[in-house]
């Protein structure tokens, strides 16, 4: 498949289980899309009856704690977007839409390597269309006390550069830097789990969250150890599994970016925060098509022309 050619996947595939924060049955359906379609969640089985169409960007993102939720929760939204988005966006897929029936994806084993899988199975075609980017111009940054994360002009590709330092012994403080590409992402990200602190449990009950987690779908962390009898899949699997999330939440820009990103203590509100940043300026970016040749969008809004692909009447 060419680096400069649009793609999707070559068939529909579906995948269930249960939502982490919901503990909710899930199925989702990842059918093939148009050329400049781009990703998009149709989200059926709301409390209205009327099933909503939500595109995958940063402006739909309505809320960022524990996870990252696109849509509005009253007509029709969708939760934990972040660990398919990442699948997507480290294999190269740039037009999908996304059928669920619920308000959260589901989990599965708590990675991304679930959907790696189910569109290895299916495989990608081309579009017929020269892929965009969006290629960062000058360098943004935003802070929040010690935390900071910012994106930097590159020569070419995407780079990614995720630090983590946790008060746990156990997490510690450690550092992921890697140019992304399909094969390194399968490698080295995909696989790597969620995580959470056993003394936090009841708090996020409490709040609403974590109704679905277990040791089958995430990393449990005790005072001094890992509660789940395997251990980890990654010496380093915490931060591996932070630069996946950055991964996912970056891809909300609508279109892959070229630039080099960096953090450090982030998470999903300063991923979304520094998308916000880059195209508050329009000096920040510009659009790139084919390989490397300069073209400016037709309209700022990434993919504005969102269209329902070609099967979507038979929904």
């Amino acid at each position: 498949m060419r680096t400069n050619q649009q793609t999707t996947l070559k068939t529909s595939v579906t995948l269930t289980g249960i939502g982490v924060h919901s503990g909710n049955p899930a199925e989702i359906t990842i059918h093939p899309a148009a050329a400049n379609h781009g990703i998009a969640f149709l989200r059926t089985g709301t409390t209205t009856g009327n099933d909503r169409l939500i595109k995958a960007h940063f402006a739909c993102v309505s809320a960022t704690e524990l996870c990252t939720v696109i849509g509005d929760v009253e007509t029709g939204a969708v939760a934990t977007v972040e660990h398919l988005m990442s699948a997507l966006y480290g294999l190269g897929v740039d037009n999908a839409l996304i059928e669920i029936d619920g308000p959260e994806m589901p989990i599965l084993d708590g990675s991304a390597h679930p959907f790696v899988q189910a569109i290895d199975s299916v495989g990608l075609a081309a579009c017929g269309a020269p892929r965009r980017w969006i290629k960062v111009l000058q360098t943004v940054r935003i802070e929040t006390g010690r935390a900071f994360a910012e994106l930097r002009p590159i020569d070419r590709g995407f780079r990614l550069d995720v630090e983590i330092d946790f008060e746990s012994p156990v997490i510690g403080r450690s550092r992921k830097a890697m140019d992304l590409t399909p094969a390194s992402y399968r490698r080295e990200i995909a696989p790597a789990r969620t995580f959470g602190m056993m003394k936090d449990v009841e708090r996020y009950w409490k709040a609403g969250f974590a109704l679905g987690a277990s040791l089958d779908n995430t990393v449990a962390i005790g005072e001094t150890a890992i509660v789940n009898p395997e251990g980890l899949r990654y010496a380093d699997e915490f931060v591996r599994h932070k630069f996946l999330d950055a991964v996912g939440d970056l891809a909300l820009a609508g279109l892959p970016l070229q630039g080099a990103y960096r953090s450090y203590c982030g998470g999903h509100r300063m991923n979304v925060g520094i998308l916000e940043a880059l195209f508050a300026d329009r000096a920040n970016y510009a659009i790139v098509e084919g390989q490397g040749t300069r073209r400016e969008a037709a309209r700022t809004e990434f993919g504005a022309g969102l269209g329902i692909a070609a099967f979507a009447a038979e929904l």
